[in-house]
């Protein structure tokens, strides 16, 4: 005999006595027909999964070209305006009248035969004077000479009051008895400031006149503390300088000289 589990008897014969309404009696009862239930469930969602994205596609592809389709029915051509024809045109000129013409030829200029003339000899130009033409001298006419002109009216005059550099100058400005006293003269006249340990030099610019004086005095740089101020004195209370000479004669004539500065240290 063969075991059937999921027969209504096998079921009877263990449920016997117990309370059959418990739910495990009816799941038993109808478990054949649930798995069947399940089995086409199953089967069918299945098929819809694997169906739809085909479906998906065609309903997309459909569209796609009817919308396609769609915008080049939609597309408008934007047709230039119609032109009005013009009213009240003039009527054409009538053509000029027919007048006789003359056939134009372009000039050319035609070679001529040339002319070879022999070059001088050599012997031939001795004592001679060369020009563009053959002129004959006359051996006895008279020798003249032109009256002296006044020269060039156009001569630039120099400038009495023009400024020369020492560098440029035949003589160059000096001091009374050399540079060497005038190092001496600034050294027993300058008066260096309170400052211990100060150290450098002062340059002084300052122009030589005709007549020795000095003028223009400039402190081009210094080391502070007054140090420019005082020996633009000491420049001033100065004697006056052999001026520089140019050409023999007395000329302005700019000069630069250092100071040297150096006071004790504490």
């Amino acid at each position: 005999m063969k075991l059937d589990l999921l027969s209504k008897n096998w079921m009877d014969l263990v449920f016997e006595g117990k309370n059959k309404s418990y739910g495990a009696y009816e799941l038993r009862k109808t478990s054949g027909n649930n798995t069947v239930r399940g089995f086409i469930i199953g089967a069918l969602i299945f098929a819809v999964a694997i169906g739809t994205p085909k479906i998906l596609d065609m309903i997309g592809s459909g569209t796609n070209s009817d919308d396609a389709n769609l915008d080049k029915k939609v597309v408008t051509i934007k047709l230039p305006p119609k032109e009005k024809p013009l009213e009240n045109i003039p009527p054409p000129p009538p053509p000029p009248p027919k007048v006789d013409q003359v056939k134009f030829v372009k000039p050319v200029v035609a070679k001529t035969n040339e002319i070879v003339e022999d070059p001088p000899k050599v012997k031939e130009l001795v004592d001679k004077k060369i020009g563009n033409e053959t002129i004959k001298g006359d051996p006895d006419a008279p020798a003249t000479l032109d009256p002296p002109g006044n020269g060039p009216s156009n001569v630039v005059e120099e400038d009495p009051n023009q400024l020369f550099n020492s560098a440029g100058v035949e003589v160059k400005p000096e001091y009374p008895g050399g540079i060497a006293k005038f190092y001496q003269f600034v050294k027993n006249n300058y008066v260096a400031p309170d400052e211990p340990g100060l150290k450098g030099k002062v340059t002084v610019s300052f122009t030589v006149e005709k007549d020795g004086s000095l003028t223009d005095i400039r402190v081009l740089k210094d080391i502070g503390y007054g140090t420019g101020k005082e020996a633009e004195r000491v420049l001033r209370k100065g004697p006056k300088w052999s001026p520089a000479e140019q050409n023999g004669k007395k000329v302005r004539c700019t000069y630069v000289i250092p100071i040297s500065i150096e006071t004790p240290e504490e």
